[in-house]
């Protein structure tokens, strides 16, 4: 049975291997599919699979895994597809492409300018799959409304979103079982990634000519207080947009689940930023961004520290990261309990 991957059904297993237009085997016949999976179809642009359908006998009928209507899975799908593409072609000639790179940036802002909840969206996005890919997508979209929340321009913030996709460009250049390394890495292989920074500022020199997004690149591990790297440059010798993609980065790193490391939770990395406003990341930036990133927290479904699940209702203009929350019919001040913590934000 052959099928458009939209009308895929829970229950439904590939008859056939699957390979994607270069011959790179994507998923095994028999595989059961699911929401992952189309992901991975999606990514390699594959649009018909073939299938065994099991009949259900109880009469009760499939749910299909995808619709036409889920524009917003199609969006970041479609480009990660493109920044898969952009980093091969950068990992085997050195160049970027200019226009693929604007391909994503329009379509992605349209959404993300539909979209004010910041922590759904960072919910939505967050995968151990193609982690280099959705860690760009990420910062891209945080480096957008962080320039809009810093009382930046819409073309500055749109200038950042295109700053945020190219950041990592230079990882393209290393050794792929590297950056996915579990464990502890050497000195010498953390000097080899370091290097990313320094390949990405060459590749979109020579290939955009533009200094700005090219100092994004080697600049956006810098801090304040001279410990980052590459060249340990400190306050005003980093430039203004690598501050801004700096925070984003580091969210969005922190909160990214690893095949080998667990994510931490969106609202606890936020009190980790706060804590490197003093001396690494620019201080009023990481401000701007926590007192806007705290609100959006208001509604969704947290779990405690003592397993009960709530949902949080108010937000603690002295405590930001204590709110208050409903639990069973009950009202919970965490500012009042200091044993209760928030260990999980749950996607809705």
């Amino acid at each position: 049975m052959n099928v458009h991957i939209y009308e895929l059904h829970n229950g439904d297993r590939l008859l056939k291997d699957i390979y994607n237009g270069t011959g790179l085997h994507i998923l095994a016949a028999g595989t059961e599919i699911n929401q992952s999976n189309i992901e991975k179809l999606l990514l390699h642009r594959i649009e018909y699979v073939d299938i065994i359908r099991i009949d259900n006998s109880d009469g009760e009928e499939t749910t299909s895994l995808m619709s036409p209507s889920s524009g917003q899975a199609e969006i970041f799908i479609g480009a990660m597809a493109n920044m898969q593409q952009m980093f091969d072609q950068a990992s085997v000639s050195g160049f970027i492409q200019n226009d693929l790179v604007e391909e994503q940036v329009d379509p992605l802002l349209e959404h993300i300018q539909k979209e004010k909840d910041m922590v759904s969206l960072l919910l939505k996005v967050n995968s151990p799959d193609d982690y280099t890919y959705r860690h760009s997508l990420k910062v891209s979209m945080i480096a957008y409304h962080l320039s809009i929340w810093s009382g930046e321009s819409e073309e500055y913030a749109r200038f950042a979103a295109k700053a945020g996709l190219l950041h990592d460009i230079g990882k393209s250049k290393i050794n792929p079982d590297l950056l996915a390394k579990p464990g502890s890495l050497t000195p010498e292989e953390h000097a080899a990634i370091q290097k990313h920074t320094i390949y990405g500022y060459e590749m979109i020199r020579s290939s955009l000519q533009d200094e700005i997004l090219a100092l994004v690149a080697l600049q956006h591990h810098e801090r304040l207080d001279g410990s980052g790297y590459p060249y340990q440059r400190k306050e005003d010798q980093i430039h203004p947009l690598p501050r801004i993609i700096s925070i984003a980065d580091e969210y969005s790193s922190m909160t990214s689940e690893r095949t080998y490391r667990a994510k931490k939770d969106l609202l606890a990395v936020l009190k980790e930023l706060h804590k490197l406003s003093f001396g690494k990341l620019d201080p009023r930036l990481t401000y701007v961004f926590i007192e806007h990133m705290i609100p959006n927290f208001i509604g969704k479904k947290a779990r405690l520290s003592d397993g009960r699940e709530g949902v949080i209702v108010m937000t603690n203009p002295t405590s930001y990261f204590r709110p208050l929350i409903q639990v069973e019919g009950n009202f919970i001040n965490l500012d009042h309990l200091p044993q209760l913590e928030i260990t999980h934000i749950m996607q809705e």
